[in-house]
């Protein structure tokens, strides 16, 4: 969990997100209009007053997205967390803005880290209970030492990777309620990667498997991404699960 500095601190990177000021004078007509035309949901705007949205979306993305407040505050607090932005940013606060961060923000870390904590508990336990019941509906499925479940969907005959070794594969990942959050499949495409360059759960996967073989992956978060989670659906604590089929071994 981001203590109320680190989170702050964030803020410093808003600009990166953008194009330069050229560019954006030169390319926002043709851009807008071209990304209107791909998006599949409305815009809440008109293209003159979506770039001042997109600031907003960038920010939460730099802030909320990485913290999950929708997760762990309730809609009345994260009414008062907007009130406290908006007066901020609009310079109508009552309060001194140092001040509050001063006597208030010890207290907001320990809320967070607290509710994080819980969330974190929780999300491991549906795990555990996502893997039990993957093990008792799939016979072939085996549980590991280090925790991880494998299933054979496939077998392979070819070669079997170690993590010196490249592998070029298709995979499908979701969490265990079924939310894709990367899958070659659907992109159409398969990747090529050094196999000791990638979350634990799989090196030890793939190192089960020989080249034309496929299965399936249940990895728990201590083989995966841990308590940090990563980007905007993989939460912490998440165990992931990966149908695999391994084409080549380099």
């Amino acid at each position: 969990m981001a203590s109320i500095s680190a989170l702050l601190a964030s803020s410093a990177g808003l600009v990166g997100a953008f194009t330069s000021r050229a560019a954006l004078s030169r390319n926002a007509p043709r851009v807008t209009s071209l990304a209107r035309a791909m998006s599949s949901k409305p815009m809440p705007h008109g293209d003159d007053k979506m770039p001042y949205y997109a600031l907003g979306v960038n920010i939460a993305r730099q802030v909320g997205g990485q913290t999950g407040f929708k997760t762990l505050l309730d809609d009345d607090e994260l009414e008062i967390m907007l009130e406290g932005f908006t007066d901020t940013i609009r310079g109508t606060s009552t309060a001194d803005a140092a001040e509050v961060l001063q006597t208030y923000g010890n207290a907001l870390n320990a809320i967070l880290a607290e509710r994080s904590d819980n969330i974190i508990d929780r999300t491991k336990k549906e795990g555990d209970e996502f893997m039990a019941n993957f093990l008792e509906c799939n016979e072939e499925a085996v549980k590991t030492e280090s925790g991880m479940v494998y299933c054979p969907m496939v077998e392979g005959t070819g070669a079997q990777p170690t993590t010196s070794n490249t592998v070029e594969v298709h995979y499908h990942g979701t969490l265990v309620d079924g939310t894709v959050f990367d899958s070659s499949v659907d992109r159409g495409q398969t990747i090529k990667f050094p196999l000791g360059g990638v979350i634990k759960g799989w090196q030890e996967g793939l190192a089960m498997m020989k080249e034309g073989g496929k299965a399936t992956l249940v990895i728990p978060s201590e083989l995966a991404y841990g308590d940090a989670g990563t980007g905007d659906v993989i939460g912490p604590g998440a165990t992931l699960k990966f149908e695999v089929e391994l084409f080549k071994v380099e």
